[in-house]
């Protein structure tokens, strides 16, 4: 008789909880599926095509989706791996209510009636802006409408963001700034075709992996490769050119390669006469930034800036990409603008091989920035402040113009009004604060502080054991959607299995509390395509128009680029063919920008640089992908990375506990001493939790425009731990 596989929970007594069962004979004997159904992965924009193979209301595996044009089939560790989290033990399967003795089971309806119950309590003591909403852009876009349109409508509270708040927000800032629109410019089939690739602020090979594939064709057909990173990341290691940029020193180094171009008479003079404005205030801008200037101010040798420079100004084709690098600072919009300054001067967009892109580091995080669950935005990428804006949106909503809330508070600013009192009270869906937002003490201090805290979520998230109630939502597999790629490709998401248990879908949670809250008739959804419908009205002759994209349209095309205005039309790979941009005079707009230093940098007492990132087996802050063991046995704790010249200055050796302190706290990990980083600078990432977060060490200073937090630049100290 063949020996039948452990109960799961004896699996977990003897192996732990992050253990998985793997069939007699290995992978070619695991179950045949009832199913397999052709979705998307739920981590990171590049979101790859998969087949999620589906027996018996669980998915037991996972398909190669060949068909699928971005990633033909490939997938990166935590893709291979992403199917797992479904039947892990952690699973939230029911409603939870706080109490004196911990979390207990509750019925749906006493959860329900309890949490509309204290939204209605604190805003008729405090005002309907006293309870606030937070959210994440893992949802899909039906998901992502949804929220705004029920933060203001259900809620009717301006206090509404979301975790792309600490993503993609610089770079959709200083997009609008420059060409009007928020979207990379070409989908990634252009980046074979580019003659020089400049990669600044994203580690492609471990954050968006399949992107390197991209990468390595245009390098197969002889394309040079720029990398910029205070890290010699594993692309890097192949690069033409590596500039080891100090942390906070983006935009010197980019006025400095502009400088240069400039200055040698690499610039398309008919395209910046013709189709942009503002050149003349940049030339006079970077007209200081020497190369030995520059490299002064970036920590890059001046030497590499003209050589960059020279690649870069004499290549035909060429494309740019960005991401939280150069984003996650007080001066991230400015650096974005300086990256677009430097394509706009050499006129390198709107045809093959010339590009511009940010790489979305969020699963929904181009579409999830679109249609309104940030707190400056409606749906269309609508300005919240702009009267024709709201009067459109509250006529598709069917409210007075008048009744829709204003600009309300970012999502640390939120936090902040939460530690200060302003804000009561908040719900949540999919956002994970105390691990992802800067200066945890402080953020766990104001979940302490308020009233009443409700949270929708799959998995108990260090955030949700703040929580008064507790509402078990939906995975990505769990529902039916779309998500909108880091290309701007509106893609299928498709249900595979039920939740389990007595979770339910994340909308259908949210229209339930806004029946209990009186406001149900403005929400008539009875599946998720009637709220797609209703977006793609909604987003009409906005900036991201959706109006012509259909499920079925979707199914044909493999993914449909937006902007897609009218049912005939089939949407857009590539931007500005026409040279016409999506500003008030339609040219693009350069903006000049000049070099400030981070909000705290190194002194006598705190001398080093820290900077945070990902790594490849880790997602976010690590709610999911820390409970997926084959991800957790790639790395199994963050490690704090260290040149071995500072190391020998401080006596630590590779793997002693060193301690990491800065003026907010201190975290003590495993060092790692590797050759691959600046010797000023030490790097930690992010995904872990409690004494682990590295989070506890980053600082609260925003930048001006995008309220982005400053991930990547803070002063600390390092010294080897006791004993």
């Amino acid at each position: 008789m063949a020996k039948l596989p452990l109960p799961l929970d004896e699996l977990i007594r003897q192996y732990g909880p992050h253990a998985h069962y793997t069939p007699p004979g290995g992978w070619q004997h695991q179950e045949e599926p009832d199913a397999l159904v052709a979705t998307h992965c739920c981590f990171c924009g590049q979101q790859c095509g998969i087949n999620l193979k589906v027996k018996n209301n669980r998915v037991i595996g996972f398909e190669p989706r060949e068909e699928f044009p971005f990633n033909r089939g490939k997938l990166c560790p935590k893709g291979v791996k992403r199917y797992m989290q479904n039947e892990h033990p952690d699973r939230l399967l029911n409603p939870l209510k706080r109490t004196d003795r911990g979390f207990v089971s509750i019925g749906w309806e006493e959860a329900l009636d309890s949490t509309v119950s204290e939204i209605k309590r604190i805003q008729k003591q405090y005002g309907r802006d006293a309870f606030a909403m937070l959210s994440g852009v893992s949802l899909s876009n039906e998901k992502s409408y949804l929220v705004g349109k029920f933060a203001r409508v259900a809620l009717q509270t301006k206090n509404l963001d979301y975790n792309g708040r600490l993503c993609m927000v610089s770079a959709g800032a200083g997009n609008k700034k420059a060409f009007g629109l928020d979207r990379a410019a070409n989908s990634w089939e252009d980046i074979p075709l580019a003659d020089v690739i400049l990669v600044t602020g994203a580690n492609v090979a471990e954050c968006a992996p399949i992107t390197t594939d991209y990468i390595w064709r245009a390098r197969d057909r002889g394309a040079k490769l720029i990398m910029v990173d205070p890290r010699v990341t594993p692309l890097a290691r192949t690069a033409d050119i590596h500039l080891p940029v100090r942390p906070g020193g983006d935009t010197a180094l980019m006025n400095g390669i502009l400088h240069v171009v400039i200055e040698r008479g690499w610039i398309d003079t008919d395209f910046i006469e013709n189709y942009t404005s503002g050149f003349e205030a940049v030339k006079e801008a970077v007209a200081k930034y020497t190369p030995e200037v520059a490299g002064e101010m970036s920590g890059v040798d001046p030497t590499l800036i003209v050589r960059a420079a020279e690649l870069w100004g004499r290549a035909k084709t060429s494309f740019l990409l960005h991401a939280r690098g150069i984003e996650h600072h007080t001066q991230g919009v400015e650096n974005v603008l300086s990256c677009i300054n430097l394509v706009l001067a050499t006129g390198r967009l709107g045809r093959p091989g010339c590009g511009y892109g940010t790489i979305t580091g969020q699963g929904n995080g181009q579409g999830g920035r679109e249609h309104g669950h940030k707190c400056d935005q409606l749906p269309g990428n609508r300005d919240i402040e702009n009267p024709d804006h709201r009067k459109y949106i509250a006529e598709v909503w069917k409210i007075a113009e008048e009744e829709m809330p204003h600009k309300g508070l970012t999502a640390e600013e939120i936090i902040e009004a939460m530690h200060s009192g302003e804000i009561k009270g908040l719900l949540s869906l999919c956002f994970n604060p105390v691990v992802s937002l800067p200066d945890a003490t402080f953020t766990k201090e104001a979940f302490n502080r308020v009233e009443h805290y409700t949270v929708i979520d799959f998995f108990m998230s260090e955030t949700a054991r703040h929580a008064d109630i507790i509402l078990p939502g939906s995975l990505h597999e769990e529902d039916e959607g779309t998500a909108t790629s880091a290309e701007g490709r509106i893609i299928r998401l498709r249900k595979a299995v039920n939740p389990p248990g007595q979770a339910r879908v994340d909308w259908e949670i949210l229209l339930q509390i806004a029946e209990r809250l009186g406001r149900g008739s403005y929400f008539p959804y009875r599946c998720v395509e009637d709220i797609f419908n209703e977006l793609r009205v909604a987003s009409k002759g906005g900036t991201a128009d959706y109006y012509g994209v259909t499920y079925d349209k979707i199914e044909r095309q493999q993914g449909v680029f937006w902007p897609c205005p009218t049912l005939e039309h089939t949407g857009t790979p590539r931007l500005y063919e026409d040279k016409k941009f999506y500003t008030p005079d339609k040219k693009a707009h350069f903006n000049a920008v000049e070099w400030k230093p981070p909000a705290e940098v190194p002194d006598a007492e705190y001398p080093i640089v820290l900077t945070t990132g990902r790594v490849v087996s880790q997602y976010l802050s690590g709610t999911q992908t820390r409970r997926i063991g084959g991800l957790v046995d790639q790395y199994p704790e963050p490690l704090c990375e260290i040149h071995p010249s500072l190391a020998k200055r401080l006596g630590i050796q590779h793997k002693d506990q060193v301690t990491v302190e800065t003026r907010r706290g201190k975290v003590t990990l495993p060092a790692n001493v590797v050759a691959t980083i600046r010797e000023d600078t030490v790097f930690i990432p992010y995904h872990w939790a409690n004494e682990k977060s590295a989070n506890l060490l980053t600082i609260r200073a925003l930048d001006p425009v995008s309220k982005i937090p400053e991930y990547k630049a803070c002063a600390c100290r390092v010294f080897k731990a006791e004993g």
